[in-house]
């Protein structure tokens, strides 16, 4: 089965049918030049990218020293434009940006970093999560793609098909230029000032190994990143760059993660998240239902990872772009359950694609 390349679509965030259904992101209290309000101290700013899910949401916040920057787009002209009719709505120059704060390294949240760094006279501080930093090295350098390409071929996709992957995924990286000047680590457990107030980092894996998320425990406010989001899921991958386990790790931090008290969140996509540990369980329960959804593919003769997920995705609606999304997150369920018991790897010749068979009884 061979599909040709079309537009880029969503580099960071889950591929399923609730994100395809989705409209664009639109809000009756976001003004044209994409600010909302969320304090007198804090400005949502949402910039557009060039994929179905159609928005990234950034946030500015105000400081005696300046303004701290969260996340910061992809570098098209289309968000350059945006970004400079919401600093004139704000009245804030570049200069004026004391620090740029990134979640993770992902290219919708990283790609401007560089360019923001090169607008103001002296280029602004970057931080960002110190366990991004190897992700970051193997993801944007051009020459481990041979590593992309033999993991999709393992997953059962043919040359053609990772081929036109591979374009697309090209294009992307070319929209993070220019990298950033510096950075500056995070570390979790640490307490880091973000415009006039106080935030905890916490250690988010599971979307991105070394995701930082933020929480401010007076407000009860959390600058949550791609790790909860509202309507549809985070991509939780098994990538040939990320650490075992991407979805136990993530389903342990979610559980963590509940316990805290938010009042409200403001995630990288869709809208504002003010029920915090329903919108939490509501995505345990999904993953509980795909891991079923994925022991039973597995159990009807699914063998490898393309076609597992031939029977979890409606493929035909993806796009080249999208098929790698939807191989990682399938990969990442069976490792799950491989790691759980649930089913069972074969070792298959160089060359050959992983081959997968269910197990007998799976360990709770």
């Amino acid at each position: 089965m061979h599909w040709r390349a079309y537009k880029i679509l969503d580099e960071s965030v889950a591929i399923n049918l609730p994100l395809l259904k989705c409209a664009p992101d639109k809000d009756p209290s976001m003004s044209d030049t994409g600010i909302t309000q969320i304090a007198d101290d804090i400005a949502q700013v949402r910039i557009p990218l060039p994929y179905a899910l159609n928005i990234v949401n950034c946030y500015l916040l105000r400081g005696a020293e300046g303004w701290t920057l969260v996340d910061t787009g992809l570098n098209t002209a289309a968000a350059r434009a945006q970004w400079r009719s919401a600093l004139n709505a704000l009245d804030i120059t570049p200069d004026a940006i004391e620090k740029i704060v990134l979640t993770h390294m992902h290219p919708d949240h990283f790609g401007m970093a560089g360019w923001w760094q090169r607008q103001a006279a002296t280029p602004m501080p970057l931080f960002l999560p110190e366990r991004e930093r190897r992700q970051m090295q193997v993801f944007y350098r051009r020459d481990n793609t041979p590593l992309y390409h033999q993991w999709m071929l393992e997953c059962g996709m043919d040359e053609e098909s990772v081929d036109n992957i591979e374009n697309a995924l090209y294009s992307t990286r070319d929209l993070t230029q220019p990298h950033p000047l510096a950075q500056r680590f995070l570390r979790a457990g640490e307490t880091v000032r973000l415009g006039a107030r106080d935030f905890q980092t916490i250690h988010a894996p599971g979307h991105s190994d070394g995701q930082m998320i933020f929480y401010e425990v007076d407000d009860r406010l959390m600058l949550c990143g791609d790790h909860v989001l509202m309507r549809i899921t985070p991509n939780i991958g098994s990538w040939p760059h990320t650490e075992p386990d991407p979805l136990g790790r993530f389903m342990e931090s979610l559980e963590a993660l509940s316990a805290l008290d938010v009042r409200l969140a403001l995630p990288g996509h869709k809208q504002l998240i003010s029920d915090w540990r329903g919108r939490i369980q509501e995505l345990i329960a999904h993953h509980q239902q795909r891991l079923e959804e994925t022991r039973a593919a597995v159990s009807s003769g699914a063998r490898t990872v393309l076609e597992v997920a031939t029977q979890l995705f409606d493929m035909e609606r993806l796009t080249a772009h999208e098929w790698r999304f939807a191989l990682a997150e399938t990969l990442a369920h069976l490792n799950y359950l491989h790691a759980r018991g649930g089913v069972t790897r074969i070792p298959v010749e160089d060359d050959e694609a992983t081959r997968w068979i269910a197990a007998e009884v799976p360990r709770r």
